[in-house]
């Protein structure tokens, strides 16, 4: 159950890492920007798929600052759930070898 949440934590970062390159080019003349999907994989994990954003051939930078806030958003809640379930995780690890123990 751990591995899951950090599968999406290592998502998630991929996601800001391409977020963050978006917004720091807003002012750069003739960029376009990543665009990234998380995907579930076979064995339960996430994966992040990076691709160019369709150019529509304008001068100016392509990136949507709004979209990229907002995206940005989401991404601190889902990394803050990740790690509290991981958290969660490690107590009941931890209450369960006390136990045994």
């Amino acid at each position: 159950m751990i591995s899951s949440n950090v599968s999406s934590l290592m998502s998630n970062q991929v996601y800001m890492n391409n977020s963050a390159q978006n917004v720091a080019n807003i002012n750069t003349d003739n960029y376009v920007p990543r665009n990234t999907t998380i995907t579930d994989t076979q064995n339960g994990a996430t994966k992040a798929n990076t691709s160019l954003a369709t150019d529509n051939g304008s001068q100016q930078s392509q990136t949507d600052l709004s979209k990229e806030i907002t995206d940005q958003i989401n991404l601190e809640k889902t990394t803050a759930t990740n790690v509290q379930a991981i958290k969660t995780q490690n107590e009941m690890l931890g209450s369960l070898l006390d136990i045994r123990g």
